[in-house]
């Protein structure tokens, strides 16, 4: 025997097959099981009619449908314009040492703790003019505020109660990010003179473009998959304002009924978010590399 070759053992393949069976339980079968139902109509629990394409064709030309794929991509979008930047900029502003930064790292997580449907309902409360601090506070600043009846209020209050819940998230990765520059390069910051915006510009933020990527993906993911913060809020309302993608599938799958159609937007909801994150990644990676061969 060749003494450079080495034996060659499997047997540390076995140390993976629990994460694969809870991966096949939890995920590839629910995904089998909803691509059945998306090609057969459900006529009763003993009786269905396979269909083909024809759910996805529908489905595709509901207008409902588009425009809650125009609200969703608009919030989204609207999401991370705002929750980045303050994140990152509550992440610079916190202490790097010190009794004050574990205390302001509590204070700051402290909104990630509260459960879904508690943050629709804080915000429920706190937006009514009547007993609610911020409507009541609108209506004597002479502000006719209601996110009941109004649209754009709804739409506004919704946003909101999504910065204040989730910007601690952005914060706390951006915060870690900049922990994790060494004393180095800011010492030699200080040797030349630089200004603390030359610092965050060509130190601070490209050593936090991996984790302000994390970030970008997971706010995009989670914001395009809301559902029970504005379902608590406003039910959607008023009218179809606040209607977003999951709210609109889970009227098909729940209130309607309609397995086969809400099982083939269901596949074509779960593509659409995984274009999105394909592109956003790619482009930043990209933007990444050409700041580091610029």
């Amino acid at each position: 025997m060749n003494p450079t070759d080495k034996p060659s053992n499997q047997k540390a393949w076995l140390l993976i097959l629990p994460v694969l069976i809870c991966v096949a339980f939890s995920a590839i079968l629910p995904l089998m099981t909803v691509i059945n139902y998306s090609v057969q109509d459900i006529i009763s629990p003993t009786r269905r009619v396979f269909v083909g394409t024809e759910w996805f064709a529908m489905v595709m030309r509901d207008s409902e449908l588009h425009e809650a794929l125009g609200r969703q991509i608009f919030f989204s979008l609207s999401v991370l314009a705002v929750q980045i930047p303050l994140g990152v900029a509550l992440a610079l502003c916190m202490p790097a040492s010190g009794w004050k930064a574990s205390a302001t790292l509590v204070l700051v997580a402290l909104s990630l703790l509260i459960p879904w449907n508690v943050v629709g309902t804080i915000w429920q409360i706190f937006g009514r003019t009547d007993i609610g601090l911020l409507g009541h506070t609108l209506q004597q600043m002479g502000v006719d505020y209601s996110y009941t009846g109004n649209p754009s209020h709804a739409w506004i209050t919704v946003l909101v109660m999504d910065v204040w819940h989730w910007t601690p998230l952005v914060a706390l990765l951006a915060y870690a990010g900049l922990r994790s520059i060494p004393d180095a390069y800011y010492q030699a910051a200080r040797i030349d003179g630089a200004s603390k915006f030359a610092v965050f510009r060509y130190i601070q933020l490209p050593k936090m473009r991996g984790v302000l990527m994390i970030a970008v993906l997971l706010r995009f993911m989670d914001s395009f998959m809301i559902y029970t913060e504005p379902f608590v809020l406003t039910g959607g309302g008023p009218g179809n304002s606040t209607t977003f993608l999951s709210q609109y599938l889970t009227q098909k799958a729940v209130g309607q009924f309609d397995l086969g159609p809400a099982a083939a937007f269901s596949l074509i909801y779960f593509l659409i978010i995984l274009l999105f994150c394909f592109v956003l990644y790619n482009w930043m990676q990209n933007v990444g590399k050409s700041q580091q061969q610029g």
